[in-house]
């Protein structure tokens, strides 16, 4: 699951709207993201979503859906459990979010937690699983597909391709070049299988 990540400044969200089909670069590039800048459940973070006119804007969301009384409980949305609510026609947490609500998150890099590595927390000095940072090869940034309602947002999730498989057994719907166009069209269905999206696995530094 992912429950950490790099998002974009709204203000860099924005110039990369802005600078869509000009060439030129509106984020630069950084070589170790700082963890107390990254993303956690309950964090206000810029996405993309559609305006209502075939364009995209810049909307803050927070990340997490409340479930049984615990805000933000639910920050991920397993892209088989929301599909098959949408195909039955069910009123499950997700078939209104996946049908309506589809949208883009900006990021750097997110991680995942290996499940049997462990690390020293500099913050509690006591192991906890150890973290890897997941990035796209020679991008600035790249979309991470989602689903929101509400002002909420949830992070969509697959089965891990060769690049995460060794580390987490779920990874979140990384879009390649081309793909946010289908992630908000009819056919986004079609996304679920990441085993093409090649990534770069580096250590998740600095573990909180």
């Amino acid at each position: 699951m992912c429950v950490r990540f790099c998002p974009l400044t709204a203000e860099e969200a924005q110039a990369a709207l802005g600078a869509r089909g000009t060439g030129r670069h509106a984020i630069r590039y950084i070589e170790a993201p700082d963890p107390l800048h990254d993303a956690r459940p309950g964090s206000q973070v810029p996405l993309f979503v559609p305006d209502g006119a075939g364009g995209l804007r810049v909307a803050t969301l927070e990340w997490g859906f409340p479930l049984d009384g615990r805000p933000h409980a639910v920050f991920n949305t397993r892209i088989e459990s929301a599909l098959e609510q949408l195909r039955l026609g069910r009123r499950g947490m997700w078939a209104k979010a996946i049908a309506e609500g589809r949208c883009l998150v900006p990021v750097r890099a997110f991680y995942e937690s290996h499940a049997t590595e462990k690390a020293v927390s500099e913050r509690t000095g006591k192991p906890v699983k150890r973290q890897y940072r997941f990035r796209l090869p020679g991008a600035r940034a790249f979309l991470l597909a989602a689903v929101q309602q509400d002002g909420l947002f949830s992070v969509v999730t697959t089965a891990p391709n060769a690049s995460v498989a060794p580390v987490h057994d779920r990874m979140p719907l990384v879009l390649g070049p081309g793909e946010p166009s289908v992630w908000l069209g009819s056919s986004f269905a079609a996304l679920a299988n990441r085993s093409r999206i090649g990534l770069i696995v580096e250590d998740g530094g600095r573990q909180v």
